[in-house]
């Protein structure tokens, strides 16, 4: 039988403070603060850990949650990857919307990075109040640019295996000729 995922039901990630996370989202980020658990026992593998999870809501049904777990020993970053590398996407539906919220963001003392023109997205990131670095993106794609990265990923996926260098495939990302090779219709 064949999976039929459908979408983000929910990610979960590790808070330092649940009342502190669950100001930040729902203050600066305006997401719906949708639900919340507190338990001794993680359900999924009966260890004792007694944890706060807390739970926000976003425009498509989908969630986005964390948990405090005030027994465990302090969060810490993985000192092995870089920063930029581990993030949460969230769309919004325009460029005006995107920037609207970087606005809001830096009132609310949030050092926001961009926007970004990654020729098919376009974004913004920050980090929220645990550390976790987060992404506002708002879908710029052209007609024809989705189809272009799809079909190329298969072989530089194979050639990166081979090689670890970056390839020039889809250069027009970010070098700046992607509006001219994908004109809006």
């Amino acid at each position: 039988m064949k999976m039929n995922i459908q979408g983000l039901h929910h990610v979960a990630y590790r808070c330092n403070d649940a009342k502190e996370t669950a100001e930040f989202y729902t203050k600066v980020l305006d997401m719906p603060y949708v639900a919340a658990v507190s338990e001794t026992n993680v359900p999924s593998t009966g260890e004792t850990s007694p944890y706060m999870h807390i739970f926000f809501g976003m425009g498509d049904g989908s969630l986005v949650a964390f948990f405090e777990v005030p027994q465990s020993p302090p969060m810490q970053k993985d000192q092995n990857t870089p920063e930029w590398v581990q993030h949460l996407a969230m769309n919004v539906d325009s460029m005006e919307e995107l920037l609207e919220a970087k606005d809001k963001l830096e009132a609310n003392g949030v050092e926001v990075v961009g926007p970004t023109d990654h020729t098919f997205v376009q974004s913004i990131y920050f980090f929220d109040p645990n550390g976790h670095r987060l992404e506002l993106a708002y879908n710029s794609a052209r007609p024809g640019m989705m189809e272009k990265l799809q079909e190329s990923a298969e072989s530089m996926l194979a050639k990166w295996e081979e090689e670890k260098k970056v390839l020039p495939d889809v250069a027009w990302v970010h070098d700046g000729t992607g509006a001219q090779a994908f004109p809006e219709t």
